[in-house]
């Protein structure tokens, strides 16, 4: 792994939400603030219910944008989300998401959650507080 994405995972990996932006079957954009997870290869993890907005929108358009801030350094994010269905690759996922999000477990069993992973298509990494301010972008 080069030293950027490595500067990213380690920032994803201090942090475990951020802003998930998706766009409705109708074409308006929306965000909700997600728990999340990371993978050795930049992917998020995450979990909804059926029932929530974002569930809805990532199966009529599978892109989303995410952002995670901590003062003066943010991680903007674009990717395509899949909800993940295979047994062997769910049980991995999951056990990578509690790992990082703990708190997170007590919604595994609901019959209305569902995972997701999201693989990354571009990414940004911008620290303001320093000069010249670091900022670098990735695409995959």
């Amino acid at each position: 792994m080069n030293e950027q994405k490595k500067q990213v995972l380690d920032f994803l990996r201090r942090h475990k939400a951020g802003v998930l932006a998706t766009v409705s079957p109708e074409g308006h954009p929306e965000a909700a603030a997600v728990e999340y997870g990371s993978t050795d290869t930049l992917e998020l993890v995450f979990d909804t219910f059926v029932m929530y907005r974002k569930y809805t929108n990532l199966q009529a358009n599978p892109r989303i944008a995410f952002v995670v801030w901590d003062g003066d350094k943010t991680v903007q994010y674009e990717g395509t989300a899949a909800m993940v269905s295979d047994k062997e690759t769910l049980q991995e996922l999951k056990g990578l998401f509690f790992s990082q999000v703990p708190e997170a477990k007590k919604f595994e069993a609901l019959e209305a959650t569902r995972f997701f992973k999201v693989s990354p298509t571009w990414i940004r990494y911008k620290d303001y507080a320093i000069s010249p301010d670091p900022l670098f972008e990735l695409t995959f």
